[in-house]
């Protein structure tokens, strides 16, 4: 297995209901690891359904064994892909008409009681990520995978470009005990041994995240400050370009074992 290093570059406004608060619809900062696992591997590894009616168009799927699409194929051939953790992000607030349904508000014509302003009464407000924001997360996959050069993400299908740097075998290490993991996590993908100590909760469906979390278990880590493996950073760093060498960090910290549904396929066994 190889860990990899991706950067997401948002070419795009990617948009994603988190949090509702009347007319504005606000767009978490994080990119959830499931949203992501489907943008980049549904093609290859994730069957599509032609189409969905009923009750079966409206359940989620993630991990269910029984529906055909779900992310429990990736952990067949091996795959796992973390959340992304923003580098550099803005945000881009864009106004919109919203459906006139019954539950969000009557439909009101220009003119009438209530509208004498020159534009709907019924609007809502995007708060989005904005054009040029980055991402980094990993992935955990065979040495043959093949990771595509651009994905669509988001409620808009919006463009990112995805650079992919593979991290060399030697330079991580395999440790067990505490520690702290500064990336993003999916709770419900962690390994059943491993137990989180602290964290900072990130809201967002549909599963919240953990971040900056101090955790027990089994890890890997790789850290240019390693005197033993100081020469085989150097080496890494010197292939890579000017923008890889600044965006790949020089400490990474991450759980191993992790596969989708970790914590909740073994508690529902």
């Amino acid at each position: 297995m190889a860990l990899y290093h991706c950067t997401l570059t948002l070419h795009d406004n990617v948009f994603f209901a988190t949090r509702e608060m009347g007319i504005l619809y606000e767009t978490e900062k994080y990119l959830h690891n499931w949203a992501l696992s489907f943008a980049l591997f549904a093609i290859q590894y994730i069957p599509q359904p032609y189409r969905l009616q009923g009750e079966l168009a409206q359940k989620p799927t993630y991990l269910d064994a029984n529906a055909e699409q779900n992310l429990l194929h990736l952990n067949q051939v091996g795959i796992y892909v973390f959340p992304a953790q923003p580098i550099n992000w803005s945000y881009q607030i864009n106004t919109f008409k919203a459906a006139q349904v019954g539950y969000y508000g009557k439909s009101k014509q220009f003119g009438d009681k209530g509208a004498d302003k020159n534009y709907p009464i019924n609007y809502g407000r995007a708060k989005e990520l904005a054009v040029g924001s980055q991402y980094r997360t990993y992935i955990i996959a065979p040495e043959t995978l093949k990771i595509p050069r651009w994905i669509r993400l988001g409620k808009w299908a919006s463009k990112i470009r995805v650079e992919t740097v593979r991290i060399p075998d030697k330079l991580m290490q395999s440790k067990s005990g505490d520690y702290t993991c500064l990336h993003p996590l999916n709770p419900l993908d962690l390994p059943i041994n491993t137990r989180i100590l602290l964290y900072n909760r990130i809201v967002m469906p549909p599963v919240s995240l953990v971040s900056q979390a101090q955790l027990r278990g089994e890890y890997l880590v790789g850290k240019k400050s390693d005197e033993a493996k100081k020469n085989d950073w150097q080496a890494f760093k010197s292939i890579l370009t000017a923008e890889q060498y600044q965006q790949v960090p020089d400490e990474i910290y991450l759980p191993s074992g992790l596969f989708y549904g970790a914590g909740n396929l073994v508690a529902t066994a």
